[in-house]
């Protein structure tokens, strides 16, 4: 079951040809202390200007959608549950911008 993608990768050993195996020295897989987890380097890294327009546009997306939301409220219409939803995804945006802004864990840089 399942896709393609989602099964193991099975590595098959291929024999070299003998020119190949006595002719060349087979080059290093990796340099020691050169990082190949994917925790040790990040896959995108975010440069301050980045960082500022995609938290600014989430944090304006956000406050356009709870104020869409708002807008019946104030005119005296009572919140239904997708007001109410609609409102709280709006904050969720916004959140979402300031966190991206912040950069709590500190592993964005500042490109120069």
């Amino acid at each position: 079951m399942g896709s393609f993608v989602s099964q193991p990768l099975d590595s098959a050993k291929v024999a070299a040809p003998p020119e190949a195996a006595s002719s060349a020295k087979p080059a290093p897989i990796s340099a020691p202390g050169v990082a190949t987890s994917p925790a040790q380097s990040p896959l995108f890294n975010n440069c301050w200007s980045c960082r500022v327009l995609s938290g600014s546009g989430l944090i304006g997306a956000g406050g356009y959608v709870y104020w869409v939301a708002r807008k019946p409220m104030k005119l005296g219409y009572p919140p239904g549950p997708g007001t109410i939803a609609q409102m709280v995804f709006g904050i969720s945006m916004a959140c979402w911008g300031v966190v991206i802004l912040s950069d709590p864990k500190g592993k964005a840089f500042r490109a120069g």
